[in-house]
């Protein structure tokens, strides 16, 4: 999970803020002293370090705060403040041309992630209503475009190539020439990596810059590779004056040095990260909601825009009724399963909550399989059994034990489960709408 180090030992420091209630200078000195190590081991650039430390200690050794009476609470909200600053205060979102085509050029070194999340991109415009184009200018990598065209088609997105020894800056003349005439209103353009940087591949790239002249210059690196994250945006905006980041693999990295130094090095925005291996593992970057999640204070608002982007209207506007009906079944159940699934990994999505302890999700030992689980003890049932789960006995749960590669234990608990949840719902519904007070455990 992105910045978890981080954000547990800025939280053990804050802690020790709180239990002092009035705070002196020297309190807070010590407090940003262990703030600084925490950055420091987060993999943070030195540079941002110390403006970072400069910059939040001048504010939180005021009078106004530690002569005030939550001066604890104000310092942490000075360091999330200034947190989100560095990462680059506000979201920056994709500059759209008053002409068309809108033209987005993907660059980066190979293995960063560059061509999937081309792929990742034209889904996200196409969810925004736009008609995305995909251009295979990579003609070195063998298999290249190949893999452009896969991650196309699970995006649903055409993908323009030329024949094998077309120079990339005539395929990208032509992808644009080809975007004009079919309407498509953004075109992705995936550009040739190294396994390094070098005056070969910035002179490519300068020529397809200057050939067709993108609206934006996206430069995809891989936050694993920390401090080299930053080096390497550096260099590419040096060469090409990049618009903006996409940083990949931040399920993977749980320090999130890169992310807290891009925008202050290159003084260019993260626009998006990419938070897992499917098409649809793309999100924007805001800084705010970031500095949040890396304090405990979560992230509520990205996760109702994942259940409103989950959860069909229709459906559950028919749950809402079946729930005042009372006629909520195990097919319901089932439904809401599948449709909470579609959210992402359960730990993710739990770290959003405001004042969990990421570090405590690890003692949990969260299982991203038990949907699955649930979901093969429920197919498991006759349709008569999900409509009447007050049918199933015995027998009928050690088949469906059997069927779902589960044990008899797992069935009864999901029917425990499911029964609780019915007792809570009728209770809703018997409230007008408000939980009377009782204690039920979660549905799965």
């Amino acid at each position: 999970m992105l910045f978890e180090s981080l954000s547990e030992k800025l939280n053990a420091a804050f802690k020790k803020l709180r239990s002092k209630g009035k705070l002196t200078e020297a309190d807070v000195k010590e407090a940003m002293r262990e703030v600084k190590l925490a950055l420091l081991a987060a993999d943070v650039n030195i540079k941002v370090v110390k403006e970072f430390i400069k910059k939040t200690t001048e504010r939180a050794v005021g009078e106004q705060v530690l002569e005030s009476l939550t001066p604890a609470q104000q310092i942490i909200k000075i360091v999330n403040d200034e947190l989100c600053e560095i990462m680059g205060g506000t979201q920056s979102k994709i500059n759209i041309s008053s002409s068309t085509p809108t033209i987005i050029m993907m660059a980066g070194l190979q293995g960063s992630g560059k061509t999937t999340h081309s792929g990742k991109l034209a889904l996200y415009m196409k969810k925004q209503g736009k008609r995305p184009l995909l251009a295979a200018c990579d003609i070195y990598r063998p298999a290249a475009v190949k893999q452009l065209q896969v991650v196309g088609e699970q995006a649903g997105v055409p993908v323009f190539s030329m024949p094998p020894g077309t120079d990339a800056v005539t395929i990208a003349k032509e992808a644009k020439k080809h975007a004009i005439k079919h309407g498509n209103d953004i075109l992705i353009i995936d550009t040739a990596g190294r396994l390094h940087i070098d005056e070969e591949l910035m002179k490519e790239l300068q020529n397809i810059k200057a050939a067709i002249s993108p609206h934006e210059i996206l430069l995809v690196v891989d936050a694993m590779t920390g401090q080299d994250a930053v080096n390497v945006a550096s260099s590419f905006n040096k060469a090409l004056d990049i618009t903006g980041v996409i940083l990949t693999k931040t399920d993977g990295d749980t320090r999130g040095g890169a992310a807290l130094s891009v925008k202050f090095v290159t003084g260019k925005p993260i626009k998006f990260v990419g938070t897992g291996e499917k098409i649809d593992t793309l999100e924007p970057f805001y800084p705010d909601r970031m500095a949040n999640r890396i304090l405990g204070m979560g992230d509520m608002l990205t996760l109702i825009e994942k259940a409103e982007a989950a959860f069909d209207a229709k459906k559950s506007a028919q749950l809402e009724k079946k729930i005042r009906e009372q006629s909520f079944d195990l097919n319901d159940f089932y439904e809401q399963m599948l449709q909470m699934k579609n959210m992402g990994p359960l730990d993710q999505l739990i770290g959003m909550l405001p004042g969990i302890n990421t570090s405590a999700l690890k003692g949990a030992q969260i299982d991203n399989n038990m949907l699955n689980k649930v979901g093969a003890i429920i197919e498991s049932m006759t349709p008569k059994e999900r409509a009447n789960p007050e049918i199933i006995n015995g027998s009928r749960r050690l088949r469906i034990a059997k069927g779902s590669g589960t044990q008899v234990s797992d069935v009864n608990m999901l029917l425990k489960r499911f029964d609780a949840m019915k007792k809570m719902m009728k209770q809703i519904s018997g409230a007008g709408g408000k939980m009377k007070k009782g204690k039920f455990g979660f549905p799965f």
